[in-house]
């Protein structure tokens, strides 16, 4: 039987299960991943107006200021695509604040109450799914590096664990969107509330410059800003680093051991916060 985006349809493939434990929770999950996507795949808008923004930002700093802005060590163009796909999951990550928070305007959460499933299978399915339109907007973004002169420079096996350190980090985010998304009044502030934690991390950060053109101030924020590790860890994965300086900073010597820590706590702080937080709004 054909999974639909309704709760109603949700409930016929919900079904008590002789299973327990992992399993159920495993399936339930699974259920609303699938609903979620549909509902995308019904909207394609919603996709193509996520992409098209990053695809604006490639195509603004390569095309139009790249000539203006040098990085010693490496061609702009090569240093700014880590940047525009670290933007972009981390950007993507604001579906699941989005949803969550329209979900609960629509009524949506409290018909879910009504089926029998696990109650973290909304957040998981709600997450998953976002890293499944993540890994999509990262082909595409992909795509638009190369045909403006984006290379790797890196083994396959480098490349690949880059790509899944920005995925795994958009998924962890995608926690702090969803927490965010429950605790706003309405679906209309989740946009202004995300920008205001999504711009300085992405902008004061070594995505599009240099750290060290900053000032001070921003400066020190920008090599302690997680984003900046990851953006760090992405060029050095895919080999466009080059001979660029990398700053005498912890965060920016060792990357990839930033990135996971700061990803284990995300996971270990926000998963619990969000499934308390659900369970509040639920029990309501």
């Amino acid at each position: 039987m054909t999974t639909t985006g309704t709760p109603s349809a949700l409930a016929q493939t919900l079904v008590p299960s002789t299973d327990t434990g992992v399993g159920t929770w495993t399936s339930d999950g699974w259920t609303v991943t699938k609903r979620n996507l549909i509902k995308v795949k019904r909207s394609p808008d919603m996709l193509i107006f996520a992409v098209l923004q990053p695809i604006m930002f490639v195509l603004l700093f390569s095309q139009v200021y790249g000539g203006a802005i040098a990085v010693q060590g490496t061609d702009y163009t090569q240093f700014l695509m880590a940047g525009i796909f670290a933007q972009t999951v981390v950007f993507g990550s604001t579906f699941s604040g989005a949803a969550m928070a329209q979900d609960l305007k629509e009524g949506i959460i409290d018909r879910f109450r009504t089926l029998p499933m696990s109650p973290s299978a909304v957040l998981i399915g709600r997450t998953n799914s976002d890293l499944a339109l993540n890994t999509i907007s990262m082909v595409i973004m992909m795509l638009t590096g190369l045909a403006v002169g984006w290379r790797v420079n890196a083994s396959p096996a480098s490349f690949v664990g880059g790509v899944a350190l920005l995925l795994l980090f958009s998924y962890s985010f995608s926690w702090v969107m969803a927490l965010l998304g429950m605790s706003v009044k309405t679906p209309e502030t989740i946009n202004n509330a995300s920008f205001m934690i999504l711009f300085p991390l992405t902008f004061v950060s070594n995505a599009f410059v240099p750290s060290d053109t900053l000032p001070t101030v921003l400066r020190v924020f920008a090599e302690w800003n997680p984003v900046s590790s990851l953006v760090q860890a992405a060029r050095t994965s895919f080999g466009n680093l080059g001979a660029t300086p990398v700053p005498d900073i912890w965060t920016m010597q060792h990357p990839y051991a930033t990135v996971l820590l700061g990803i284990a706590v995300m996971l270990v702080v926000f998963v619990p916060l969000c499934i308390r937080k659900f369970q509040r709004i639920s029990a309501k």
